[in-house]
């Protein structure tokens, strides 16, 4: 039996640890955000969908006979249905359905995963076969959904953190593994720039950067391994390939670095905040000076941010604009402040992930 009226909401997502690391094979630390997509809908007597997008004011509406065709660049809406198809997902009923939320759009925090996640739920709870899926499961379809049906160059971070919540370490080769962080974090404050992004174009750029200088030194030292080589073994290679190729492994070796010592305080019982804090400082240097993904006005953002008592900052997401956020247990209010004066603030907390909530009826 179809819900007469459904609502599901699904958070946005922060990296604190493993920035242009998953497409790697690398581990990521990634949070779920107070800030959410949320789709609600009412049943239709045919099978047709309407989608009304009010916060970017825009439709979409389609009939769900048959394999979708896509008619725009990332078709989420119909990649989602032919996604779900292929898995033996059937639908015969439609719902008129309005999508609505507070997530930064196209700024680093995975509204669009966020809004895959969101439908993607949706869809499952509305299809013929009732299969209630796992939030891992959701993640999993998402990713095939927004990355695969698109031939496109992300990770997995964005569908797995916005679909399961709150504080995670996931590990995606040789094979997809999620660790519960149950450090108790507190306050963050996003900060958004306002400066649009081109997403695609910075990831292809900096993967294809780092997979070069990967190919390389593969050349002459074919053991090299994003996974296992360290700094010392590195540092014996730096004379035989060019200082670009060198710096960009040496970032991604300490940023990969930082994701496992951030991962072993997350998982002590008080965690050391300072720590934490200065740790996603060098992450943010790393970011900043060798892959090239900040912008002067995001690094004023996180200057009054650690003027003001952040503990750390960094960008958020593939870089190039969009949102930075400042870690601030202790003093949020003081440090949303700050960086209002520059871009907008938000002070956000570690959220749950998508949900089923009580519709309006």
């Amino acid at each position: 039996m179809h819900p007469p009226n459904l609502r599901i909401s699904t958070p946005g997502r922060i990296c604190l640890f493993g920035e242009h690391q998953d497409y790697l094979g690398l581990p990521v630390i990634a949070a779920a955000i107070s800030r959410r997509v949320t789709i609600e809908g009412a049943l239709r007597e045919d099978n047709r969908i309407e989608l009304k997008l009010p916060d970017v004011d825009s439709e979409v509406s389609f009939s769900l006979d048959g394999k979708l065709p896509y008619s725009e660049e990332r078709d989420y809406f119909r990649s989602c249905v032919n996604v779900l198809r292929k898995h033996g997902h059937r639908f015969s009923r439609g719902y008129d359905c309005t999508v609505r939320g507070n997530i930064p759009i196209n700024a680093g925090t995975s509204s669009s995963s966020a809004l895959v996640v969101s439908w993607l739920h949706f869809l499952s709870v509305i299809s013929d076969d009732r299969v209630l899926l796992s939030p891992e499961g959701i993640g999993t379809l998402a990713y095939e959904a927004e990355v695969l049906e698109f031939s496109e160059p992300g990770g997995m971070m964005d569908q797995y953190s916005t679909a399961i919540g709150g504080l995670i370490f996931l590990e995606s080769q040789p094979q997809i593994k999620i660790n519960y962080l149950g450090g108790s974090l507190g306050s963050f404050v996003l900060g958004n720039s306002h400066q649009n992004k081109d997403t695609k174009s910075i990831l292809a750029r900096v993967r294809g950067e780092v997979l070069d200088a990967a190919a390389a030194l593969r050349k002459i030292h074919p053991e090299f391994s994003f996974h296992k080589t360290n700094i010392v073994e590195l540092e014996s290679f730096a004379k035989r390939i060019t200082s670009r190729q060198y710096e960009l492994l040496e970032a991604t070796i300490v940023n990969r670095n930082l994701t496992f010592e951030a991962r072993d305080l997350l998982m002590e019982n008080t965690v050391d905040h300072a720590r934490i804090g200065a740790l996603l400082n060098i992450h943010q240097d790393r970011l900043r000076d060798v892959l090239g993904i900040s912008t002067p006005k995001i690094d004023s953002m996180i200057q009054k941010a650690l003027e003001a008592g952040a503990l750390g900052a960094k960008i958020n997401g593939s870089g190039g604009g969009g949102c930075m956020f400042a870690y601030a247990p202790e003093n949020a209010e003081e440090v949303a402040e700050a960086v209002g004066q520059i871009g907008e603030a938000m002070v956000i907390t570690i959220d749950e992930g998508t949900r089923r909530e009580r519709a309006n009826e």
